[in-house]
């Protein structure tokens, strides 16, 4: 089954996980002035998205000034979810963890099967998602989204962060949104 993608301005799909920290995070409970920013990653074994979520955790001040509330999701049970966190130093952010596939297919993530350890010598699981990486609007609406079937070659945070002063300066519309004949 190929993932179908999330159209911009429609909502998104419901994200209701639990966070390392004991609480959970429930898409739209307590929406952020301007964006949620969900950050979908592989899982522990990706030394890739180590670094993603090391510089995600070094620029979140500067997305919170923008209004923007984060979130680091995977299908890792909340052990390897928080050695992640404790790994990356990035315990400052909410890691949420037991996205099931099911869930990560609704949100147009592409799963991919186990084959074996990494190059850090971490078990893959048997499945888990790809990464993905979405900016929804307080009225649950998908601003951006941007979906990856390899963990390489992801959005820049930074060029992300240029992207949303463009979008406040200029109340610049969600595009991508025509699902008209062509």
């Amino acid at each position: 089954m190929t993932p179908q993608p999330l159209i911009p301005r429609q909502p998104v799909p419901a994200l209701d996980l639990p966070l390392i920290d004991g609480r959970r995070f429930v898409l739209g409970a307590e929406p952020a002035e301007r964006f949620d920013l969900i950050v979908f990653y592989r899982g522990l074994h990706c030394p890739i998205c180590a670094k993603y979520l090391i510089e995600l955790a070094r620029l979140a001040p500067e997305f919170a000034a923008r209004g923007v509330d984060i979130v680091a999701v995977s299908s890792d049970d909340s052990e390897r979810a928080t050695a992640m966190a404790d790994k990356t130093g990035a315990g400052g952010l909410p890691f949420a963890y037991g996205l099931s596939l099911p869930v990560a297919r609704q949100w147009g993530l592409y799963i991919s099967a186990s084959r074996g350890k990494t190059s850090i010598g971490i078990e893959e699981p048997a499945l888990f998602s790809e990464p993905g990486v979405f900016l929804v609007r307080p009225d649950g609406t998908l601003y951006y989204g941007a979906v990856q079937t390899m963990p390489f070659a992801r959005p820049s945070f930074q060029d992300l962060l240029g992207a949303i002063d463009f979008a406040i300066a200029k109340d610049y519309p969600a595009r991508g949104e025509y699902t008209g004949a062509v």
